[in-house]
């Protein structure tokens, strides 16, 4: 006769699970986001590199999904400098400094690698 005796739950199997699953995905955001930050660097306008050199990226995990977000800490008197070399801004005296689309170029390939490798896990067989 075999007997077989169990106590407890697979909670810790469970969770354990969860991490490594979560644990991947945020692997690969985390390569996307070096990328991104590099690419983004590279094409900001440069004057005295302080914009470009800070860039930086925060990967969120909440409620099961997970994002990434490119942000940029110079900021003067209150003003994200990146965001008026994106779109312009005014002048002191009244006049305007025209923007240039400068982060969606350098950011779109991330994107776009990000989906494409996102649809190669879907439709892996």
């Amino acid at each position: 006769m075999i007997t077989f005796r169990h106590k407890g739950d697979f909670s810790g199997v469970k969770r354990f699970l969860e991490r490594a699953k979560n644990a991947s995905r945020l692997d690969i955001l985390d390569k996307y986001g070096r990328e991104g930050v590099a690419a983004l660097a590279s094409a900001t306008p440069v004057e005295s590199g302080r914009t470009a050199g800070s860039w930086y990226y925060e990967v969120k995990d909440s409620n099961g999904s997970v994002s990434i977000n490119f942000c940029n800490s110079n900021i003067n008197e209150g003003v994200p400098i990146a965001v008026i070399l994106q779109y312009g801004h005014g002048t002191g005296t009244g006049g305007w400094v025209q923007g240039r689309d400068y982060i969606n170029p350098a950011i779109q390939p991330i994107f776009d690698r990000i989906a494409n490798e996102a649809w190669r896990e879907v439709t892996r067989l």
